[in-house]
């Protein structure tokens, strides 16, 4: 096993489970506290939808959802038609 090369020439002290774990506490504390810092900085930089374009955007989703509900209903029929003309079943 090839030793760490560092400047002093010295080895570091071997890591203990406590120490790695009590280390492992203390950076995920320290990117912790730094996630909530960065998330509350981007928070207020979010420009925010207005009523009137949160209840525009709301009612165009709820309108393509149905259309796109009503045009694959209607695929459906018209392909379950198809099929059963082409195999000689009836259909339901």
């Amino acid at each position: 096993m090839k030793q760490p090369n560092n400047r002093s020439g010295k080895q570091p002290p071997p890591r203990t489970p406590a120490t790695n774990a009590a280390a492992a506490r203390q950076a995920r504390g320290v990117s912790a506290q730094a996630f909530v810092a960065g998330v509350i900085a981007e928070m207020r930089r979010v420009t925010w939808p207005t009523r009137e374009e949160w209840v525009t955007a709301t009612l165009l989703t709820i309108g393509l959802v149905v259309v796109v509900g009503l045009f694959t209903a209607a695929c459906d029929h018209i392909f379950g038609w198809i099929i059963a003309a082409v195999t000689g079943q009836s259909t339901r």
